[in-house]
């Protein structure tokens, strides 16, 4: 019995800092990592609650830009990699960004009806589309119902004078009366 117990030497913040990121590090649960490493797991657990109560930062998140803020003041030494890089140059399509963890994202209605373009387009996959911009089919579905119902239900017509010419719809019969 006597073997299996060591003396242990008082460590310094440092050393339980370092063992404190290697465990958040490792896949091993606090008692695991203790067993690996001959830490006595009364000490690390003191430690980890006196890390726990220290002020953390924030971690910092990655904006997401469609252009950059202003033109660069001087020209660029080099040609651009892409016709992209300029603010006055227009997108081909949507920039779709990547979802978030717990979070949704929104699109313009112009973006909703440029996706549905080119989903209505021949030999064109909805599967493949909503794909192609990260979203689920049934978010196309729901997007051309809403599109749906908001289009007008009238139909443009053009008013002219008696004495016009008729239609090319009617018939030549109608035309001699």
């Amino acid at each position: 019995m006597a073997e299996g117990h060591r003396a242990w030497k008082r460590q310094g913040e440092a050393f339980w800092r370092a063992h404190h990121e290697a465990w958040k590090r490792s896949d091993l649960n606090q008692r695991q990592y203790c067993e690996v490493h001959g830490l006595p797991q009364k000490a690390f657990e003191n430690w980890r609650q006196k890390f726990r109560a220290e002020p953390q930062s924030p971690e910092r998140r990655l904006l997401y830009r469609r252009r950059p803020l202003s033109p660069p003041l001087s020209p660029p030494v080099s040609p651009p990699l892409s016709p992209v890089t300029y603010p006055s140059s227009q997108l081909a399509g949507p920039i779709v960004p990547r979802p978030r963890e717990g979070h949704r994202r929104r699109f313009s209605d112009g973006d909703k009806q440029w996706i549905l373009q080119k989903a209505a387009q021949p030999c064109a996959s909805a599967a493949e589309v909503a794909r192609r911009y990260g979203i689920a089919e049934r978010v196309l579905r729901r997007w051309k119902q809403e599109l749906a119902a908001t289009a007008s239900a009238f139909v443009t017509i053009q008013v002219t004078d008696a004495d016009a010419a008729p239609c090319a719809t009617s018939t030549t019969g109608e035309a001699a009366s």
